[in-house]
């Protein structure tokens, strides 16, 4: 507990949802219920860089140029996503659960 307020270890966490079932303030929600914070934050981080890469290099053109890489980062997360589903499927299918 900290402040008042239990404390999951990510670190330690193994995913099992039983804290997400027992909690009475239902304070703790499942991963997909984060995704348009997830997604807001991604894309004010995004404008972070594009405003400090411009600064950094003093040109405005830069502001593209960061975005197309944060696009490049977003899209090999995505594709590592993709292909561990895929894995974890076979895997699934192999362990017939």
């Amino acid at each position: 507990m900290e402040e008042e307020k239990a404390k999951i270890n990510m670190e330690k966490c193994i995913h099992c949802g039983t804290c997400h079932d027992l909690c009475p303030q239902e304070a703790v929600r499942h991963d997909s219920e984060k995704i348009p914070e997830d997604i807001k934050a991604n894309v004010e981080e995004t404008k972070k860089f594009m405003e400090l890469c411009a600064k950094h290099f003093g040109d405005i053109k830069e502001k593209g140029k960061c975005l197309q890489r944060m696009i490049k980062h977003y899209n090999k997360a995505k594709l590592v996503a993709e292909k561990t589903i895929e894995e974890l499927e076979k895997l699934k299918n192999a362990q017939s659960l």
